[in-house]
Protein backbone atom coordinates (compact mmCIF):
# COMPACT_ATOMS: atom_id res chain seq x y z
CA UNK A 1 0.00 0.00 0.00
CA UNK A 2 1.35 3.43 -0.96
CA UNK A 3 2.01 5.64 2.10
CA UNK A 4 -0.08 8.75 2.49
CA UNK A 5 3.06 10.91 2.55
CA UNK A 6 6.86 10.47 2.77
CA UNK A 7 8.23 9.70 6.21
CA UNK A 8 8.57 13.06 8.00
CA UNK A 9 11.94 14.48 8.87
CA UNK A 10 10.43 16.32 11.85
CA UNK A 11 7.08 15.59 13.46
CA UNK A 12 5.26 17.52 16.17
CA UNK A 13 3.15 15.13 18.25
CA UNK A 14 0.45 16.50 20.53
CA UNK A 15 -1.11 14.29 23.21
CA UNK A 16 -4.32 15.36 24.94
CA UNK A 17 -5.13 15.36 28.66
CA UNK A 18 -7.86 12.73 28.43
CA UNK A 19 -5.40 10.34 26.78
CA UNK A 20 -3.02 10.55 29.75
CA UNK A 21 -5.39 10.24 32.70
CA UNK A 22 -5.94 6.85 34.32
CA UNK A 23 -9.10 5.47 35.87
CA UNK A 24 -7.82 6.40 39.34
CA UNK A 25 -7.72 10.10 38.42
CA UNK A 26 -3.93 10.26 38.39
CA UNK A 27 -1.50 10.38 35.49
CA UNK A 28 -1.57 7.09 33.58
CA UNK A 29 2.15 6.31 33.69
CA UNK A 30 1.70 3.13 31.64
CA UNK A 31 0.21 5.20 28.82
CA UNK A 32 3.00 7.77 29.12
CA UNK A 33 5.50 4.89 28.87
CA UNK A 34 3.82 3.53 25.73
CA UNK A 35 3.94 6.94 24.07
CA UNK A 36 7.55 7.52 25.13
CA UNK A 37 8.53 4.13 23.71
CA UNK A 38 6.96 5.14 20.39
CA UNK A 39 8.94 8.38 20.41
CA UNK A 40 12.11 6.33 20.93
CA UNK A 41 11.18 4.09 17.99
CA UNK A 42 10.48 7.16 15.85
CA UNK A 43 13.97 8.52 16.53
CA UNK A 44 15.49 5.16 15.66
CA UNK A 45 13.59 5.20 12.34
CA UNK A 46 14.92 8.64 11.45
CA UNK A 47 12.14 11.02 12.51
CA UNK A 48 12.90 13.68 15.09
CA UNK A 49 9.96 14.32 17.39
CA UNK A 50 8.80 17.37 19.33
CA UNK A 51 6.22 16.31 21.90
CA UNK A 52 3.50 18.76 22.92
CA UNK A 53 1.95 17.10 25.92
CA UNK A 54 -1.09 18.12 27.87
CA UNK A 55 -1.68 16.34 31.13
CA UNK A 56 -0.25 18.65 33.77
CA UNK A 57 -3.69 19.70 34.98
CA UNK A 58 -4.97 16.12 34.80
CA UNK A 59 -1.94 14.88 36.76
CA UNK A 60 -2.42 17.62 39.33
CA UNK A 61 -6.10 16.77 39.66
CA UNK A 62 -5.17 13.28 40.81
CA UNK A 63 -2.53 14.49 43.24
CA UNK A 64 -4.87 17.10 44.70
CA UNK A 65 -7.85 14.75 44.90
CA UNK A 66 -9.96 16.69 42.39
CA UNK A 67 -12.58 14.64 40.57
CA UNK A 68 -13.32 17.03 37.72
CA UNK A 69 -11.35 19.62 35.79
CA UNK A 70 -11.55 22.90 37.77
CA UNK A 71 -13.50 25.75 36.26
CA UNK A 72 -11.79 28.63 38.08
CA UNK A 73 -8.40 29.90 36.96
CA UNK A 74 -6.57 29.78 40.35
CA UNK A 75 -7.41 26.09 40.85
CA UNK A 76 -6.45 25.30 37.25
CA UNK A 77 -3.10 26.99 37.80
CA UNK A 78 -2.57 25.16 41.08
CA UNK A 79 -3.33 21.79 39.48
CA UNK A 80 -0.95 22.57 36.61
CA UNK A 81 1.85 23.58 38.98
CA UNK A 82 1.45 20.38 41.00
CA UNK A 83 1.11 18.10 37.98
CA UNK A 84 3.78 19.45 35.62
CA UNK A 85 6.65 17.89 37.59
CA UNK A 86 5.02 14.46 37.64
CA UNK A 87 4.30 14.69 33.90
CA UNK A 88 7.83 15.57 32.78
CA UNK A 89 9.40 13.06 35.20
CA UNK A 90 7.31 10.25 33.74
CA UNK A 91 8.49 11.03 30.21
CA UNK A 92 12.07 11.63 31.26
CA UNK A 93 12.41 8.33 33.06
CA UNK A 94 11.43 6.34 29.96
CA UNK A 95 13.42 8.39 27.45
CA UNK A 96 16.56 8.37 29.58
CA UNK A 97 16.34 4.60 29.80
CA UNK A 98 16.66 4.48 26.01
CA UNK A 99 19.54 6.94 25.77
CA UNK A 100 17.46 10.01 24.89
CA UNK A 101 17.29 13.26 26.84
CA UNK A 102 14.01 15.00 27.58
CA UNK A 103 13.92 18.80 27.61
CA UNK A 104 11.01 20.61 29.24
CA UNK A 105 9.84 23.75 27.45
CA UNK A 106 6.90 25.83 28.75
CA UNK A 107 5.39 28.22 26.20
CA UNK A 108 2.40 30.49 25.87
CA UNK A 109 0.82 32.03 22.81
CA UNK A 110 2.59 35.28 23.67
CA UNK A 111 5.85 33.55 22.74
CA UNK A 112 4.57 33.48 19.15
CA UNK A 113 3.42 37.10 19.16
CA UNK A 114 6.56 38.94 20.29
CA UNK A 115 9.24 38.54 17.63
CA UNK A 116 12.18 38.44 20.04
CA UNK A 117 10.62 35.71 22.16
CA UNK A 118 9.57 33.81 19.03
CA UNK A 119 13.10 33.80 17.66
CA UNK A 120 14.57 32.79 21.03
CA UNK A 121 12.10 29.90 21.37
CA UNK A 122 12.77 28.71 17.83
CA UNK A 123 16.53 28.86 18.30
CA UNK A 124 16.33 26.96 21.59
CA UNK A 125 14.14 24.23 20.11
CA UNK A 126 16.30 23.84 17.02
CA UNK A 127 19.43 23.55 19.16
CA UNK A 128 17.83 20.92 21.38
CA UNK A 129 16.89 18.90 18.30
CA UNK A 130 20.41 19.24 16.90
CA UNK A 131 21.75 17.89 20.19
CA UNK A 132 19.49 14.85 19.94
CA UNK A 133 17.12 15.85 22.75
CA UNK A 134 13.36 15.39 22.74
CA UNK A 135 11.66 18.72 23.49
CA UNK A 136 8.53 18.22 25.59
CA UNK A 137 6.37 21.31 25.35
CA UNK A 138 3.38 22.33 27.42
CA UNK A 139 1.51 25.57 27.77
CA UNK A 140 2.83 27.55 30.72
CA UNK A 141 -0.39 26.81 32.59
CA UNK A 142 0.76 27.78 36.07
CA UNK A 143 1.10 31.44 35.06
CA UNK A 144 -1.19 31.56 32.03
CA UNK A 145 -4.31 33.69 32.16
CA UNK A 146 -7.09 33.62 29.59
CA UNK A 147 -5.40 31.17 27.25
CA UNK A 148 -5.45 28.49 29.95
CA UNK A 149 -9.21 28.71 30.03
CA UNK A 150 -9.30 27.49 26.41
CA UNK A 151 -6.87 24.60 26.89
CA UNK A 152 -5.39 25.29 23.49
CA UNK A 153 -2.41 22.91 23.29
CA UNK A 154 -3.74 21.79 19.90
CA UNK A 155 -3.26 25.33 18.63
CA UNK A 156 0.10 25.59 20.38
CA UNK A 157 1.25 22.41 18.64
CA UNK A 158 0.23 23.79 15.25
CA UNK A 159 2.19 26.99 15.86
CA UNK A 160 5.24 24.94 16.92
CA UNK A 161 4.91 22.95 13.68
CA UNK A 162 4.97 26.19 11.71
CA UNK A 163 7.81 27.63 13.79
CA UNK A 164 10.07 24.63 13.16
CA UNK A 165 9.02 23.95 9.54
CA UNK A 166 7.73 20.55 10.64
CA UNK A 167 6.59 18.04 8.05
CA UNK A 168 3.80 16.53 10.14
CA UNK A 169 1.49 17.41 13.02
CA UNK A 170 0.03 14.39 14.81
CA UNK A 171 -2.90 15.22 17.10
CA UNK A 172 -3.34 12.18 19.35
CA UNK A 173 -6.59 12.30 21.28
CA UNK A 174 -9.32 10.15 22.78
CA UNK A 175 -11.14 9.81 19.45
CA UNK A 176 -10.18 7.81 16.34
CA UNK A 177 -10.36 10.88 14.10
CA UNK A 178 -12.78 13.30 12.51
CA UNK A 179 -16.33 12.12 11.88
CA UNK A 180 -18.72 13.49 9.30
CA UNK A 181 -21.14 14.41 12.10
CA UNK A 182 -21.45 14.12 15.87
CA UNK A 183 -19.62 10.84 16.64
CA UNK A 184 -22.40 9.87 19.05
CA UNK A 185 -24.72 9.65 16.06
CA UNK A 186 -24.99 5.91 15.17
CA UNK A 187 -24.65 6.68 11.44
CA UNK A 188 -21.52 8.82 11.87
CA UNK A 189 -18.63 7.82 9.61
CA UNK A 190 -14.92 8.42 10.11
CA UNK A 191 -13.49 10.82 7.53
CA UNK A 192 -10.20 9.26 6.34
CA UNK A 193 -8.94 12.22 4.30
CA UNK A 194 -9.53 15.96 4.12
CA UNK A 195 -8.14 17.71 1.06
CA UNK A 196 -9.60 21.14 1.83
CA UNK A 197 -10.29 22.18 5.42
CA UNK A 198 -12.46 25.04 4.21
CA UNK A 199 -14.96 22.56 2.74
CA UNK A 200 -15.76 21.03 6.14
CA UNK A 201 -19.17 21.69 7.67
CA UNK A 202 -18.18 22.74 11.18
CA UNK A 203 -21.79 22.76 12.36
CA UNK A 204 -21.95 18.98 11.87
CA UNK A 205 -18.59 18.17 13.46
CA UNK A 206 -19.39 19.15 17.04
CA UNK A 207 -16.92 20.67 19.46
CA UNK A 208 -17.41 19.34 22.97
CA UNK A 209 -14.26 18.08 24.68
CA UNK A 210 -13.97 15.50 27.41
CA UNK A 211 -14.38 16.44 31.07
CA UNK A 212 -10.63 15.98 31.61
CA UNK A 213 -9.39 17.96 28.65
CA UNK A 214 -10.88 21.17 27.34
CA UNK A 215 -10.39 20.95 23.60
CA UNK A 216 -12.74 19.57 20.97
CA UNK A 217 -12.85 18.58 17.34
CA UNK A 218 -13.36 22.14 16.15
CA UNK A 219 -10.17 23.14 17.94
CA UNK A 220 -8.34 20.28 16.27
CA UNK A 221 -9.68 21.20 12.85
CA UNK A 222 -8.59 24.80 13.44
CA UNK A 223 -5.13 23.58 14.42
CA UNK A 224 -5.00 21.37 11.33
CA UNK A 225 -5.81 24.46 9.26
CA UNK A 226 -2.73 26.23 10.66
CA UNK A 227 -0.43 23.25 10.10
CA UNK A 228 -1.73 22.56 6.60
CA UNK A 229 -1.19 26.22 5.69
CA UNK A 230 2.40 25.71 6.87
CA UNK A 231 2.75 22.90 4.30
CA UNK A 232 2.63 20.21 7.00
CA UNK A 233 0.43 17.13 6.85
CA UNK A 234 -1.83 16.63 9.87
CA UNK A 235 -3.30 13.44 11.28
CA UNK A 236 -5.89 13.15 14.06
CA UNK A 237 -5.80 9.68 15.65
CA UNK A 238 -6.52 7.73 18.83
CA UNK A 239 -3.66 8.06 21.31
CA UNK A 240 -4.45 4.68 22.86
CA UNK A 241 -4.40 2.76 19.60
CA UNK A 242 -1.48 0.30 19.80
CA UNK A 243 1.58 1.57 17.90
CA UNK A 244 -0.38 4.57 16.66
CA UNK A 245 2.60 6.89 16.27
CA UNK A 246 4.50 4.41 14.10
CA UNK A 247 1.42 3.98 11.90
CA UNK A 248 0.97 7.72 11.54
CA UNK A 249 4.65 8.37 10.73
CA UNK A 250 4.72 5.50 8.24
CA UNK A 251 1.81 7.09 6.40
CA UNK A 252 -0.59 4.24 7.09
CA UNK A 253 -4.33 4.75 6.83
CA UNK A 254 -5.10 5.53 10.44
CA UNK A 255 -7.24 8.37 11.77
CA UNK A 256 -8.02 11.40 9.64
CA UNK A 257 -5.38 12.83 7.30
CA UNK A 258 -5.43 16.54 6.44
CA UNK A 259 -3.40 16.98 3.27
CA UNK A 260 -0.65 19.61 3.41
CA UNK A 261 -0.94 22.68 1.21
CA UNK A 262 1.38 22.73 -1.78
CA UNK A 263 2.75 26.12 -0.82
CA UNK A 264 3.54 27.44 2.64
CA UNK A 265 1.78 30.60 3.82
CA UNK A 266 4.34 33.19 4.89
CA UNK A 267 5.04 33.28 8.62
CA UNK A 268 3.74 36.82 9.11
CA UNK A 269 0.33 35.97 7.65
CA UNK A 270 0.09 32.89 9.87
CA UNK A 271 1.03 35.10 12.80
CA UNK A 272 -1.75 37.58 11.98
CA UNK A 273 -4.33 34.92 11.23
CA UNK A 274 -3.72 32.49 14.05
CA UNK A 275 -1.25 33.59 16.73
CA UNK A 276 -2.34 37.08 17.70
CA UNK A 277 -4.96 37.51 20.41
CA UNK A 278 -8.09 39.18 19.03
CA UNK A 279 -9.07 42.44 20.74
CA UNK A 280 -12.33 43.21 18.97
CA UNK A 281 -14.61 42.72 16.00
CA UNK A 282 -15.43 44.71 12.90
CA UNK A 283 -18.75 43.86 11.28
CA UNK A 284 -19.16 44.33 7.53
CA UNK A 285 -21.99 44.22 5.03
CA UNK A 286 -22.55 41.39 2.56
CA UNK A 287 -20.80 43.19 -0.30
CA UNK A 288 -17.64 43.76 1.71
CA UNK A 289 -17.65 40.14 2.89
CA UNK A 290 -17.84 38.87 -0.69
CA UNK A 291 -15.07 41.22 -1.81
CA UNK A 292 -12.76 40.14 1.01
CA UNK A 293 -13.41 36.45 0.41
CA UNK A 294 -13.14 36.45 -3.36
CA UNK A 295 -10.85 39.31 -4.38
CA UNK A 296 -8.30 39.71 -1.59
CA UNK A 297 -8.93 43.45 -1.24
CA UNK A 298 -8.39 45.82 1.66
CA UNK A 299 -11.25 46.51 4.05
CA UNK A 300 -12.64 50.00 3.41
CA UNK A 301 -14.81 51.96 5.80
CA UNK A 302 -17.73 52.06 3.37
CA UNK A 303 -18.27 48.33 3.92
CA UNK A 304 -18.18 48.52 7.71
CA UNK A 305 -21.46 48.47 9.61
CA UNK A 306 -20.23 48.57 13.23
CA UNK A 307 -17.40 47.60 15.56
CA UNK A 308 -17.11 46.38 19.14
CA UNK A 309 -14.47 45.36 21.63
CA UNK A 310 -11.51 47.31 22.97
CA UNK A 311 -8.90 47.60 20.25
CA UNK A 312 -6.40 50.25 19.30
CA UNK A 313 -4.31 51.03 16.25
CA UNK A 314 -2.36 47.92 15.21
CA UNK A 315 -4.39 45.47 17.30
CA UNK A 316 -5.70 42.23 15.81
CA UNK A 317 -9.42 42.12 15.10
CA UNK A 318 -11.87 39.69 13.56
CA UNK A 319 -13.96 40.71 10.57
CA UNK A 320 -17.50 39.28 10.66
CA UNK A 321 -20.11 39.04 7.91
CA UNK A 322 -23.81 39.91 8.47
CA UNK A 323 -24.47 36.36 9.73
CA UNK A 324 -21.74 36.60 12.35
CA UNK A 325 -19.34 34.25 10.55
CA UNK A 326 -15.66 35.16 10.76
CA UNK A 327 -14.42 36.24 7.34
CA UNK A 328 -10.89 37.33 8.22
CA UNK A 329 -8.48 38.56 10.83
CA UNK A 330 -6.29 41.60 10.46
CA UNK A 331 -4.49 44.53 12.02
CA UNK A 332 -6.68 47.61 12.33
CA UNK A 333 -5.42 50.99 11.19
CA UNK A 334 -7.81 52.70 13.64
CA UNK A 335 -9.02 52.28 17.20
CA UNK A 336 -12.56 51.09 17.85
CA UNK A 337 -13.97 54.61 18.29
CA UNK A 338 -12.62 55.73 14.93
CA UNK A 339 -13.90 52.60 13.16
CA UNK A 340 -17.37 53.31 14.54
CA UNK A 341 -17.02 56.91 13.39
CA UNK A 342 -15.96 55.82 9.89
CA UNK A 343 -18.53 53.03 9.43
CA UNK A 344 -20.42 53.31 6.13
CA UNK A 345 -18.48 56.32 4.85
CA UNK A 346 -16.62 56.34 1.56
CA UNK A 347 -12.98 57.42 1.72
CA UNK A 348 -13.80 60.72 0.02
CA UNK A 349 -16.57 61.51 2.49
CA UNK A 350 -14.40 60.49 5.45
CA UNK A 351 -11.59 62.80 4.34
CA UNK A 352 -13.97 65.67 3.66
CA UNK A 353 -15.75 65.43 7.03
CA UNK A 354 -13.00 64.12 9.33
CA UNK A 355 -9.70 65.13 7.71
CA UNK A 356 -6.87 63.59 5.69
CA UNK A 357 -5.86 61.35 8.59
CA UNK A 358 -8.86 59.18 7.72
CA UNK A 359 -7.84 58.39 4.13
CA UNK A 360 -6.39 55.00 5.03
CA UNK A 361 -8.10 51.65 4.70
CA UNK A 362 -9.59 50.21 7.89
CA UNK A 363 -7.39 47.15 7.31
CA UNK A 364 -4.84 47.02 4.49
CA UNK A 365 -4.86 43.81 2.46
CA UNK A 366 -1.23 43.14 3.45
CA UNK A 367 -2.39 43.03 7.08
CA UNK A 368 -5.48 40.92 6.41
CA UNK A 369 -5.81 37.12 6.38
CA UNK A 370 -9.01 35.64 4.95
CA UNK A 371 -10.17 32.67 7.04
CA UNK A 372 -13.22 31.55 5.08
CA UNK A 373 -13.47 31.62 1.30
CA UNK A 374 -16.53 31.94 -0.85
CA UNK A 375 -17.76 28.59 -2.18
CA UNK A 376 -19.67 30.06 -5.06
Amino acid sequence: MTPRFPRPRLAVVKVGSSSLRGTDGRLDEAQVARLADQVVASHAAGTRVVLVSSGAVAAGMGLLGLERRPLDLPTLQAAAAVGQGELIHAYQRILTGHGLTAAQILLSQDDFVHRGRYLNARTALQRLLDLGAVPIINENDAVATDELSYGDNDHLAALVTSMLDGDLLALLSDVPGLYDRDPHDPVAQLVPRVDDVEELDLERIGGVGSYVGSGGMRTKVGSARVAVASAAHTVIADARRPDVLREVLDGEEVGTWFVAAAHRVEARRLWIGYALRVHGRIHVDAGAAVALRSRGVSLLAVGVTRADGRFGVGDAVEVLDPDGAVVARGLSNYDVADVVRLAGRSTAVAVESLGTGYAREVIHRDDLVVLSRSRS
